[in-house]
Parts: C-alpha cells; structure tokens; sequence
C-alpha cells in the first residue's frame, strides 16, 4: 500500500489546460454536397458582414456640409494593450467584443474549411466552441508584457505559415471526399481543427492579449 502511494506521489501534476480553447463538432453524417460544392459563392454574403465588422466605415454628407462616419475597427489591439501598460485593466466590454468577433470569424471559417454545412450564425455558438476566460489583470498579466509578445510569437507565425499551406491542401481534398462520400474524412478533420487551434491559442496570448502563458506547439 505504501508503495503505491510513493509510486502516486511521484506522477507529475496534469498541468492546466491552456486558457483558450476550440472545438468544433465532427459532422458524423451526411453533409450537403451542393453547398459544398458552391461554397465559395454561398460564404460571400456572410463573408461581406465580417469585412464590414472588422475594417467596414461609411461616410455621408449632409446638405449643410457637416460629415459623419460610421466605422467597425476589427479586434481592439492597442487600446487594450494600453490600458493592461497603464492601468492594469482590460475592460469588459472591450473584452467580450473581441471574444465575440473571434467567435463569429472561427464559424466563418469552420464554414469556408467546410468544416460544417450550417450556415455561420453572427451570435450563435452553433458547432464551433471557444472558450477564453476573462483575465484578472493584476493578477494574471504582466503589465510590461504586452509589448514584446508579437515578438515572441515570431516562431509560431512561422510554424503556423507552413501549417496554414497544409491546412489549405487538405480543405481541398475533403472538397473533392465530401462530394463523392458526402463526409469529412476524421484525420483531415482533426489536422484542420488543430491547425486553427494552434492559431487560436496564438491570438489569445500575442494579439488578444488575454494571458501571458506561451501557447504551446502542438495541434491538440
């Protein structure tokens, strides 16, 4: 008995899971091989909504010559990385923003990936889940950090480049699996779904900004 609990007591601790996560449901049936074969013309309408959400501005001018523009900026990057230097604070509302956008563009791209045959919702979860949680600034982000942590992530643009052009390649063939199987074939599945994993844990920590733990190399 004593020695089981020496063997127990010698098991490294499972370390904590990395603080975003993504996961999207594996479309075990049949998936609709006339959307996915005009996929790239059915995403277009919804693909111009995250355009406009992310870099869309509109300029009218009234008769008497005063102007107004209307403008959606994308993901907060400076504002927040300004506030966490500053005053040690993300707020909220900035926060949820970015998690929904990041949300909305991952359902987009599960649907350009074909992924899915569900057409992208703007609020909806639907079949992508991901899961990034509210930092406690002073407690959890180092305030100076922020300003180097495009740069340490260097290494992962560079892995992810390359992971991107095979991600690309087996989109292309489950394109051509889905039309003749009507499925996804799993391996390709996964490989995609970690791929976009991969980048996901990137963007929490280098553009995000929402922890300092650097994200690991690893698809899973």
């Amino acid at each position: 008995m004593a020695e089981k609990v020496l063997q127990a007591s010698k098991v490294p601790p499972t370390p904590p899971a990395y603080p975003a996560t993504l996961t999207i449901d594996y479309p075990d049936r049949p998936l609709n091989r006339l959307t996915t074969f005009f996929r790239i013309f059915t995403v277009i309408p919804i693909a111009i909504i995250l355009v406009l959400v992310n870099t869309g501005n509109f300029e009218w001018v009234g008769a008497s010559g005063w102007s107004w523009e209307y403008s959606a900026g994308g993901i907060l990057f400076l504002a927040p990385l300004l506030m966490i230097l500053f005053r040690q604070k993300y707020p909220r509302w900035w926060f949820d923003w970015n998690i929904a956008l990041t949300k909305f563009s991952a359902r987009v791209g599960a649907y350009i990936g074909l992924l899915t045959d569900v057409y992208p919702s703007t609020d909806e979860e639907q079949s992508v889940h991901i899961e990034i949680p509210y930092p406690d600034v002073p407690k959890d982000l180092n305030r100076w950090l922020p300003l180097v942590k495009w740069f340490l992530a260097i290494p992962h643009y560079i892995v992810l480049s390359f992971l991107g052009i095979a991600a690309l390649f087996c989109v292309v063939i489950a394109w051509f699996a889905i039309l003749f199987t009507g499925r996804y074939p799993r391996g390709l599945f996964d490989f995609v779904v970690g791929v976009s994993r991969w980048g996901l844990r990137v963007a929490a920590y280098a553009l995000l900004l929402t922890t300092d733990r650097y994200p690991l190399f690893s698809l899973s």
